[in-house]
């Protein structure tokens, strides 16, 4: 049966029926041993993600509230007073320095043009010219859809003995992240996007001995402070405020959805519908704001043909039961986003490529090629199993 969205975003996104159903489990109360025993089933589930052990060092928290969330609780908590350098090359790390700015006097921002990677050598510079205690990015910066390299920036902030902070929110889940190799001592995500769960709650994962630390540095806030999320996983596997229980659960189910398929299959699986989708509107005439080695594996980011006004391209879309995003920023306007993660099949692809191929003939444009169905004679589609992705 036709679904009533199609959410080809970065998130929020198309949950599995499993998922969904989760969170009509039975009411339990967050003091009592059920929650106790979610709690450490999701963290465990979390660590295995990120193909950490129990025992390797690192723990991880779960808060009610979006990735936003997790990264202000990073950002007022684990740096007090210290001189923090913020990475930007789009919005998200621009909302980072924002949200250090308001916590901290000695936030410094290094900011590169969207869409435009890091520059390594720039970055090299500035380390060795002003005293850093920690640097954070994000890396996958949704606005373009550029994938940031986490593993360079990570060792040079650890040769210049700085803390490495990273937003993960739309890459974990996608993209293999080792935290122990790039010295990651805090990350955050959510439980949306990659991930795959309802959007609500968000989680940081940190080295053991950094969460230790956050009890000596003084508290900024009180529902984002990480030393208290800390303190309740450490001494009672709680949290120390009301969370919303039923988003637990579902959190929990996406979380065995992804095991249970396989970090590496996963991944491929969505590198492989990312590709389906860049090819097809290759095939339309479209051309892509960055270049394809440079993309996560969740989102590509489309010119949008000069003559169209984007409220009719996404009206005309929405129509056909289709969710996209538009550019925001100096992208106003000028491009749209197509995610691939979430519960769309190949059938859902093809009939995006369909639909796209359509909207765009309406509006005059000259379609070079025919997108054909996936898995026929058309060379950029290898034959699949439809229902096995």
């Amino acid at each position: 049966m036709l679904r009533e969205h199609l959410l080809f975003t970065p998130g929020p996104v198309n949950v599995a029926g499993n998922v969904r159903n989760a969170i009509g489990k039975d009411d339990i109360c967050h003091r009592e041993v059920e929650f106790e025993n979610l709690l450490k089933s999701i963290e465990a589930k979390l660590l295995k993600l990120f193909q950490l052990t129990d025992n390797s060092g690192y723990r991880a928290v779960v808060i009610t509230g979006s990735g936003t969330a997790a990264n202000e609780a990073i950002l007022s908590s684990a740096v007090g007073d210290q001189h923090i350098l913020i990475l930007s090359n789009g919005e998200f790390g621009g909302r980072l320095h924002a949200i250090s700015t308001i916590h901290n006097k000695n936030t410094h921002l290094l900011e590169f043009p969207w869409g435009e990677e890091i520059d390594v050598a720039a970055v090299g510079a500035y380390l060795k010219s002003h005293h850093i205690d920690v640097v954070a990015m994000v890396h996958h910066e949704t606005s373009s859809g550029m994938l940031n390299s986490i593993e360079t920036i990570g060792a040079l902030t650890k040769a210049n003995g700085a803390m490495f902070v990273v937003d993960c929110v739309s890459s974990a889940g996608a993209e293999i992240i080792n935290l122990k190799k790039c010295d990651i001592a805090f990350c955050s995500s959510s439980s949306s996007k990659a991930i795959g769960s309802h959007a609500g709650l968000s989680f940081v994962i940190g080295k053991t001995q950094e969460f230790e630390k956050l009890k000596d540095l003084p508290a900024k806030t009180t529902y984002l402070n990480l030393a208290t999320f800390y303190h309740f996983l450490k001494t009672r596997s709680q949290t120390p405020n009301t969370p919303a229980v039923p988003l637990f659960y579902a959190l929990e189910q996406s979380l065995i959805n992804i095991l249970s398929e396989g970090g590496p299959k996963r991944f491929s699986n969505l590198r492989y519908k990312a590709q389906l989708l860049r090819d097809g509107m290759l095939r339309l005439g479209l051309r892509f704001l960055i270049d394809q080695k440079d993309m996560c594996s969740v989102l590509t980011t489309v010119h949008l043909p000069s003559h169209i006004d984007m409220t009719a391209f996404r009206r005309k879309l929405r129509a056909q039961t289709i969710i996209i995003y538009e550019g925001k920023g100096c992208f106003k306007d000028r491009v749209f986003q197509v995610g691939n993660i979430g519960e769309l099949s190949l059938v859902d692809i093809q009939f995006f490529l369909d639909t796209l191929g359509g909207v765009l003939r309406e509006f005059n444009v000259v379609i070079p090629k025919p997108v054909l169905a996936l898995g026929t004679q058309n060379p950029i589609f290898k034959p699949v199993n439809v229902a096995a992705i």
